[in-house]
């Protein structure tokens, strides 16, 4: 495969065994973003050409070029000759070695703490329940209506939390003792609000 710039777009090279064939880099499933950098760069060329060769842009046209072809070699996972727009130098681009990550030979589980867990989600709960139930009760005395919403308020505003901490080793008693202390604010609730 060859990279090079055509005009202002860039274009691959390739020989598809009834001879070479000149592809848009946005046919290939390359990525769109190697594609639109790719056509970016021969545009940039296309600007440069033709000038002073010791200019700076120009070895950056090259250098980006070249960072190009690496990207395509490692994508596609064969060999790409880049072919310089301004010097017309060609320079052939190896794909990187793949390095095999040896595979851990099991992964071992470590038992789940029951008694530590139990006791924080407790703790945990009790905590909630009772902040629930000392707002309730304070807002209560204002009117029954606050008791209510301060509940709807903790609660919508503490479940998101737990939600996301459900599956996090140690997060995940707290989590079950805070919804534990919610669900426990909810059933104590009428008790405020009618008794």
């Amino acid at each position: 495969m060859e990279l090079r710039a055509k005009d202002d777009r860039a274009i691959l090279i390739g020989d598809d065994g009834t001879g070479e064939r000149e592809v848009d880099p946005h046919t290939l499933a390359i990525g769109a973003d190697l594609s639109t950098a790719l056509h970016e760069w021969a545009k940039v060329a296309s600007a440069v050409r033709g000038g002073d060769p010791a200019d700076p842009a120009s070895a950056l046209v090259t250098r980006r070029g070249q960072q190009l072809a690496e990207r395509v070699a490692a994508i596609m996972g064969t060999p790409v000759s880049y072919v310089d727009p301004l010097s017309g130098e060609v320079s052939i681009v190896q794909p990187p070695e793949v390095v095999e990550v040896p595979v851990a030979e099991e992964i071992v589980q470590e038992p789940t703490p029951w008694g530590v867990g139990l006791l924080v989600a407790g703790f945990t709960g009790a905590l909630v329940l009772f902040a629930i139930i000392t707002l309730a009760v304070t807002l209560y005395d204002t009117t029954p209506l606050l008791a209510v919403a301060s509940n709807l308020v903790v609660s919508a505003g503490l479940l998101p939390s737990v939600w996301l901490a459900r599956k996090v080793p140690t997060w995940r008693w707290v989590a079950v003792g805070v919804a534990g202390g919610i669900a426990l604010g909810w059933l104590t609730l009428p008790f405020i609000v009618f008794g």
